[in-house]
């Protein structure tokens, strides 16, 4: 940053200058080189805009169901919107709309759902946009808004969609090349598809700074550090001003963040974690030039310290790994958590209703989506017709997808349709999807082409 008084560019952006180059972080509207007012006069050789890294998965469109029950008829194909992400597989879509409604007032208990059809026939998008739509507002998004949000993230959206709704996705030939049993498998998914959000006030100080001021110390240790170390910090808003005293963690910490007069910082006095926000408005005339990163906001309003609500969203999965003793918390980075107990998880669930009971947390299930589900064995299909029968909040919604139709159960050598146990075929709702027609390809494809930003004519 160059200052508009007394200060001198270094020697990598004088020569810059003088070569008429754009110096990242100090060239730009109005800074140093071609077109800014402190310009060599040159001519700018190359400029290149590094965007933020996006990642697009083969459903990243699908942002909802986009059927509105309420005034859509069992014919009436034109109230489904496909602003939604999803084409065609009207039918399908609006049963997955029942489906999600009876999620939703809690009357599915004990039952999961079939996506049968052939190949490439939209199951897997149709189980993410019943995760998108189970947690998400009434009224639809538009396509439009969807994709000019910042954050489009493929594999963020995969995780989770609409209002938080975990969204897992499992493979049957999954489970037989994990190391684990696969019932112990099967249950980490579907503790994975659970979310909790914890909600809890934490004291904040919001202000602006207008100094500060370390102390040097009277003495030194053997390897130079300071011992003793201490100073004041200066806060304000528009209403009052506040002189702090600091210790030398926090003096740490505003160095660390490298905190200069004029930038309005968030202090958590729990944990003495230091924020900055940015540059105060009052600031922003002090430099001729700024980086692109440099963001200014206004100076706070109202008291210096505001009480604050932080919710922090979490799967059981998560909870079960950080409270088992053999594993700990460093196995969410490994990704090797082994074999949780039973009594583990037993008293986080019982810890997890406390929560809710006393409205410090909210329980939100999600959707596991089993595919190829014709490649389970009768030891899988016994475990989830148990697993069907947990009532209550801590059962995600199961959606199974196959396309096979009537073929061998997996370890016995009787058939049945879809190659499931009828006990457990009993107890799903089965929703029938159909191949594409050649218009709603090219919608597809059109929509496809939207996402990944490629222009591509009619003709293509």
């Amino acid at each position: 940053k160059t200052r508009r008084k007394g200060c001198a560019l270094t020697e990598r952006a004088r020569g810059a200058a003088m070569a008429g180059l754009v110096v990242p972080g100090i060239g730009g509207n109005g800074g140093i080189g071609a077109g800014g007012g402190g310009g060599g006069g040159g001519r700018v050789v190359s400029e290149r805009t590094v965007g933020a890294l996006e990642r697009i998965g083969a459903h990243s469109h699908v942002r909802g169901l986009g059927v509105d029950l309420a005034s859509m008829s069992a014919d009436d194909a034109s109230a489904a919107s496909a602003t939604c992400g999803l084409i065609g597989q009207l039918p399908a879509r609006r049963a997955a709309a029942v489906v999600v409604e009876m999620a939703r007032a809690a009357n599915i208990a004990g039952r999961g759902v079939l996506l049968a059809g052939p190949p490439g026939s939209g199951k897997t998008a149709l189980a993410m946009a019943m995760a998108a739509s189970l947690h998400a507002p009434t009224s639809m998004p538009t396509l439009s808004s969807s994709l000019s949000a910042s954050s489009r993230s493929g594999a963020a959206r995969a995780g989770k969609n609409g209002g938080g709704a975990p969204f897992v996705k499992v493979a049957a030939s999954e489970l037989f090349s994990s190391g684990l049993s696969r019932t112990e498998t099967l249950t980490q998914a579907l503790r994975r598809a659970i979310a909790v959000e914890i909600t809890e006030e934490t004291e904040m100080i919001h202000g602006e700074v207008v100094e500060v001021i370390v102390d040097k110390p009277l003495f030194e240790g053997a390897a130079g550090g300071a011992l003793g170390s201490s100073g004041r910090l200066t806060l304000k808003t528009t209403e009052m001003e506040t002189v702090y005293e600091l210790g030398g963690k926090m003096i740490e910490a505003l160095s660390r963040e490298k905190v200069a007069s004029g930038d309005v910082i968030l202090i958590d006095k729990a944990s003495g974690k230091v924020s900055k926000l940015g540059r105060s408005f009052t600031r922003s005339r002090d430099y001729d030039a700024v980086g692109a990163a440099a963001r200014f906001v206004a100076c706070p309003e109202g008291e210096l310290q505001t009480t604050r609500t932080v919710v922090h969203a979490v799967s059981l999965h998560e909870i079960d790994v950080i409270n088992s003793q053999q594993q700990g918390f460093l196995a969410l980075f490994s990704g090797d958590t082994g074999e949780i107990k039973r009594e583990v998880r037993e008293q986080i669930d019982g810890k997890v209703s406390e929560w809710v009971e006393e409205g410090k947390a909210r329980v939100l299930p999600g959707v596991l989506f089993l595919d190829e589900v014709h490649m389970l064995d009768i030891e899988c299909f016994s475990f989830l017709n148990r697993a069907l029968d947990a009532s209550g909040s801590l059962s995600p919604l199961v959606v199974m997808a196959t396309n096979r139709g009537v073929t061998t159960v997996r370890g016995t050598p009787f058939r049945a349709p879809h190659g499931i146990p009828l006990d457990l075929l009993d107890r799903l709702l089965i929703i029938m999807t159909t191949p594409y027609s050649q218009s709603e390809m090219q919608q597809i494809l059109r929509l496809r082409a939207l996402e990944e930003d490629i222009k591509a004519e009619d003709d293509a």
